[in-house]
């Protein structure tokens, strides 16, 4: 290998000693900087950013591999209802929850992405719905905006490949929620933009080029994401047969990696889970502007349905006009939500705080007139988990560590951290998981 002596341009920063990095792109069909390359097989896509963290540590090199996937809006019973063959033949040779896994509230995307990666409740570590204020009201976080979802101080907690760079170890994300950020000053050594159309072949074809490299660079945690089934949910329901065709397709891409794992000769163990079920969307929207005024933004600000009040006496307003208003909701301060939402201490969860009580859509008001709508999507999600069991989510897993037939009874999705952590043979910090929930699914 050449020199570590060229410098790599990563987000406008300088990294030193990436030469061996620019070396391995040439070699694997990937580039640095940001600029369009062409993964495996050839397909023009985002590129892959390297972000030089040097060789992994000599103690990191001889440990197991893992690698955690995402099945978005994969609801847990799906796999059977839909035949999915690879995901079930995965549960008879590992460890999976007939079940399902229990997503922590709000059961949406970011938030319990960043669980799994975290083992901290949303309200433990700052990403409490889609879209939120900050604290003081004065900055927005939005999902699907660059500028905020890439900002790492938003994220709290330490996700998986910042606790790997730590110790040594080189980890990889082809998509996940916050890996884009630098939380806690550190990326994951490769990682790409957001791409929805991005071929999923590709992605299973990627993460597979990076156990390919040379043992020094090759992460040993990754990330994979896709999206195709929690789209179909939403646009067509859980029952709908492009909802079944998503299923089948996603189910082509494990297969797809557990081939490619196989082939690999590595000690690889595959961990498959999803962030929220989906349920049928009953009803037209509720818009909470029908019951209290929330139109002032001098008195209180509206991230979706989660509201902001500027003082304890607008608070203590807006609970007293939507305490009684709708039977499809109920409405705390929010010091008062029950307990096991762990949800009632972060300011950035607003107050009072909604809980649906029906699979209703819910926001604080309709556009402004004159400015476009839609109507609800067929399908959704973000329900309590204790009471709608459809936001369960999937488990399964199998690899060298973890033992097989194993069949877990419902857990939370704290607890997939502590899991990952313990294979990989890292120190974790103290988090809302445990390591001993999932201790019955591993051979050690």
């Amino acid at each position: 290998m050449q020199s570590w002596k060229k410098a790599l341009k990563v987000r406008g920063a300088v990294v030193a000693r990436a030469g061996v990095v620019a070396l391995l792109a040439s070699m694997l069909g990937w580039s640095v900087g940001g600029a369009q390359t062409a993964l495996p097989g050839g397909v023009a896509a985002s590129a892959v950013i390297a972000v030089d963290h040097g060789p992994n540590a000599l103690v990191q090199q001889g440990k197991h591999y893992v690698i955690l996937v995402s099945l978005d809006g994969f609801r847990w019973d799906y796999a059977t209802k839909y035949k999915a063959t690879h995901l079930l033949a995965m549960a008879k040779d590992g460890a999976s929850a007939p079940e399902g896994m229990i997503p922590s509230y709000p059961s949406v995307t970011f938030p319990n992405h960043y669980t799994l990666v975290t083992g901290l409740y949303p309200e433990h570590h700052g990403i409490v719905a889609m879209d939120f204020l900050s604290e003081d009201h004065a900055r927005h976080y939005r999902y699907s905006d660059s500028k905020t979802n890439g900002d790492g101080s938003w994220y709290g907690g330490t996700p998986l490949w910042v606790l790997a760079e730590q110790q040594g170890m080189r980890a990889a994300c082809f998509f996940w929620p916050g890996s884009e950020a630098a939380i806690d000053g550190v990326r994951p050594s490769f990682y790409l933009h957001y791409d929805d159309k991005l071929p999923n072949p590709d992605r299973v074809d990627q993460v597979l080029a990076w156990l390919k490299l040379p043992e020094a660079q090759r992460p040993h945690f990754v990330t994979l994401y896709f999206a195709d089934v929690d789209h179909a949910g939403h646009s067509f329901g859980p029952d709908a047969p492009e909802t079944a065709a998503a299923v089948k397709s996603l189910d082509s891409m494990i297969a797809r990696l557990r081939t490619g794992i196989a082939a690999l000769h590595l000690p690889v163990d595959l961990v498959v889970v999803s962030d929220h079920g989906m349920i049928k969307t009953e009803g037209d929207w509720i818009n909470l502007s029908t019951y209290a005024d929330v139109s002032d933004p001098s008195q209180v600000h509206t991230a979706g349905s989660l509201l902001y009040p500027e003082n304890e006496a607008e608070a203590q307003k807006l609970y007293s006009a939507l305490k009684i208003a709708n039977p499809d909701f109920k409405v705390y301060r929010r010091a008062d939500v029950p307990k096991e939402l762990h949800y009632n201490s972060n300011p950035r969860e607003g107050d009072p705080v909604i809980v649906p009580t029906a699979p209703v859509a819910i926001r604080a008001a309709a556009p402004e007139s004159g400015k476009p709508d839609h109507a609800p999507n067929a399908g959704s999600h973000g329900y309590d988990p204790a009471q709608f069991k459809e936001m369960r989510a999937i488990f399964f897993a199998e690899g060298p560590d973890v033992r097989a037939g194993i069949a877990l009874k419902p857990f939370e999705n704290v607890n997939v951290y502590p899991f990952i952590a313990e294979i990989l043979g890292l120190e974790a910090p103290p988090v809302d998981g445990s390591a001993n929930v999932l201790a019955p699914a591993l051979k050690h």
